[in-house]
């Protein structure tokens, strides 16, 4: 199980870390784990109220197992509303709010942060980059600002 390390979550406060809901295996593999997609969920560290749900490939293998392998590029996302929404502080467009490496050293997968004022809704985006050379897959998911229960 990769995650954001401890250094750099202590480091990037701002970025969330995420909770394993569950995985799926894909491809059978003889040695080291099965190829699999899993399903995490994140709370936006600045949005109170808000909670994403990414789906995404994991290479398994002897690579993947040992965290050397190259994760695909391709993910899902679904932002909800889980409770009334707050912002704990001033927020940017594009900020990225969710980040993680799905190489070795040079690619990850982040999930970045819009406000569209003019509809009230919070817009998250999916994506992955590479140092050399992004990917255009991408996943976008919205959340119109609604009243919650008293």
């Amino acid at each position: 199980m990769r995650r954001i390390p401890l250094l750099l979550a202590l480091l990037s406060p701002s970025l969330a870390l995420a909770e394993r809901i569950g995985e799926v295996s894909t491809v059978f593999k003889w040695f080291g784990p099965n190829d699999r997609i899993v399903i995490e969920a994140f709370d936006d560290p600045k949005v109170e109220g808000v909670t994403c749900y990414l789906s995404r490939p994991r290479t398994g293998g002897v690579k993947g197992g040992l965290g050397l392998a190259e994760d695909r590029a391709e993910a899902s996302i679904a932002c909800r509303q889980v409770g009334k929404i707050h912002f704990r502080e001033e927020i940017k467009d594009g900020e990225v709010v969710f980040k993680e490496r799905t190489s070795l050293v040079f690619k990850s997968m982040q999930v970045v942060r819009f406000f569209d004022e003019k509809r009230n809704t919070l817009v998250y985006l999916v994506y992955s980059d590479r140092v050399i050379e992004g990917s255009p897959q991408n996943a976008v998911t919205a959340i119109p600002i609604l009243p919650w229960g008293e």
